[in-house]
């Protein structure tokens, strides 16, 4: 399916269109699957910066939280649209937070390095001028130094947890996540979750696990996963991704 044709079109354009009614709007970008050409209508999420003008005052902050709120009451895909609101002003300043909306609550965070070299390297404008020379350029110093962080300090302890992996969300971005930062480390570049899944095939990664997140991403409809096999694959996951993040993080530091 070609990128365009992929695109949600209808829910992109009503969000532009009602959050410009609430902050000043200067402009929006896509990055993720939707500007890396993975996205997958109903099964990846849709990630946003929303360029702003003005700091988001209280009263806009509650206006967004029922934007969001009534997008996915009206529009079951926007569950999955994440949105961060920048002010200009504050554009250069890699550590500061932001108002954002992701897993359906509205909370503060930075933009990442890794969103941010995806933003210069690939970020697809949706409204107003494009992320090219206005997002600060990523170092591989920089990118490398968070990624490394983000395994030891998030996802090495997540592995000791038996019970989070469980659930399909843990078993698909732990081990996508590893492949995605591995390939990051050791080459300086960014791959898609699709690409991860080639890399993670040529490891070996346990292939049973590959195929079930491969079948829930890319395949025609949704399947039935047992309790015994939810629990063996939680097992084969976490095992695999905590030995694969001890090996990662005992090699050479940087891309």
């Amino acid at each position: 399916m070609d990128a365009s044709e992929a695109r949600p079109t209808r829910l992109l354009e009503r969000f532009t269109a009602e959050a410009g009614r609430v902050v000043p709007l200067e402009a929006l970008w896509a990055h993720g699957s939707l500007a890396l050409g993975d996205y997958r209508p109903g099964r990846s999420d849709l990630d946003l910066v929303a360029l702003v003008g003005a700091p988001v005052t209280a009263p806009q902050r509650q206006r967004l939280e029922q934007l969001h709120r009534t997008l996915i009451a009206d529009v079951p895909e926007a569950a999955g649209l994440h949105c961060s609101y920048v002010v200009r002003a504050r554009l250069a300043d890699a550590g500061a937070d932001h108002v954002t909306w992701a897993q359906s609550r509205l909370f503060e965070r930075p933009v990442t390095p890794v969103t941010r070299r995806e933003l210069t390297t690939g970020g697809l404008s949706l409204y107003g001028p494009g992320p090219a020379g206005l997002v600060a350029e990523v170092s591989d110093q920089e990118l490398a130094e968070f990624v490394r962080g983000d395994l030891r300090d998030f996802w090495y302890p997540a592995s000791a947890r038996p019970a989070l992996w469980l659930e399909d969300i843990w078993v698909d971005l732990g081990l996508l996540t590893l492949a995605r930062a591995s390939v990051t480390l050791r080459e300086g570049r960014l791959i898609t979750k699709g690409q991860a899944l080639e890399v993670l095939t040529a490891w070996g990664a346990p292939a049973e696990v590959v195929r079930d997140i491969h079948r829930r991403r890319y395949g025609a409809g949704p399947h039935r996963v047992s309790p015994p096999w939810r629990v063996r694959r939680g097992r084969l996951a976490r095992t695999y991704v905590r030995a694969g993040i001890e090996r990662t993080l005992a090699s050479r530091p940087g891309p």
